[in-house]
């Protein structure tokens, strides 16, 4: 899990940049228009632009999440209000001219870049069609499995099941039964399951569930660690693939994960890195590592995991 989460945020470079990429997003199509000159306030002698608010927004897009998307818009105006009064003050007392200062405006400047870099080289390769052709390549290698719809009644002891199962027999309504009896939380729809596939279940019920021949079939009691079931087959099927729409966000979190992989190697090879620390670079070292285990799995994987 650290793993995974560690390659996730330095693909991302922060969490914020898969929220910049949908609520500056969003931002951007309600300010389709809008000229990013355009002024929307000023503050003294100073100006706060649409361009500007899109900026606050891809910076603010955490805090924006967190927001109801009427809202945001006056949020971003009152951080750049601030902003724009304190720099001011800041620059009247000279803050802008230490050294520290100057450190600082370096790691903006190249965030601003790295930026701009992972939205037009790295996510701009992350397109509609790519996603698609990556969804078809998944559907052409798809297998089929067989997948039932059950529903059951499930009970404390062997005697009440053996009890039920002979009500059913002699022709009592099983999903009347399973709402008057069964201790699972699925009683009050009839004890309906829905479909589910091999590996789903607990393996009594499973077996019990997948041995049944025809729809309307009723199993003999079936004991598992939950206690005593009765199961009725209701439908049986293939598996489908799910849907491109079902899928496609997990289908671009993996084309994104690939596309800075290949961007950022390509970026790296050759350049020479020293890290002074032994410690921290035992602990670099060990990250690089994991990570690469973790992008290799997902390549083997190859296919979304959404169903």
């Amino acid at each position: 899990m650290l793993t995974s989460s560690l390659r996730m945020l330095r693909t991302f470079g922060f969490a914020a940049l898969m929220a910049t990429t949908t609520i500056g997003g969003a931002m951007a199509q309600t300010e389709a228009a809008a000229n990013p000159d355009t002024v929307v306030a000023t503050v003294g002698d100073e100006v706060i632009t649409e361009g500007d608010l899109t900026f606050a927004a891809e910076d603010m897009a955490q805090d924006l999440a967190q927001m109801p998307p009427e809202e945001r818009r006056a949020f971003l105006v009152r951080i750049l209000i601030d902003m724009k009064v304190m720099s001011k003050a800041a620059r009247d007392a000279g803050m802008d001219q230490t050294e520290v200062f100057a450190q600082r405006q370096k790691y903006l400047e190249e965030r601003a870049l790295r930026r701009a870099y992972f939205n037009e080289a790295i996510a701009g390769a992350v397109t509609e069609e790519a996603a698609r052709a990556e969804y078809d390549a998944f559907v052409a290698q798809f297998q089929p499995e067989d997948e039932v719809r059950a529903s059951h009644i499930l009970v404390e002891t062997e005697e009440r099941a053996n009890e039920l199962k002979t009500e059913i027999d002699n022709g009592a309504d099983f999903a009347e039964l399973a709402r008057e009896n069964s201790i699972d939380p699925g009683a009050a729809n009839g004890g309906d399951l829905g479909f589910f596939g091999q590996g789903m279940m607990v393996q009594p019920f499973e077996e019990a569930a997948f041995a049944l021949a025809e729809p309307g079939d009723v199993s003999a009691p079936v004991q598992s660690q939950f206690g005593w079931h009765i199961i009725k087959l209701e439908e049986k099927r293939q598996s489908a693939p799910p849907t491109f729409e079902q899928v496609a966000p997990q289908i671009q979190n993996q084309l994104l994960m690939r596309s800075f992989s290949e961007k950022v190697d390509a970026l790296m090879a050759g350049v020479e890195i020293n890290i002074e620390d032994a410690e921290l670079k035992a602990k670099f070292d060990a990250q690089e590592a994991a990570e690469a285990g973790a992008a290799a799995e997902v390549d083997a994987a190859g296919e979304p995991a959404a169903q």
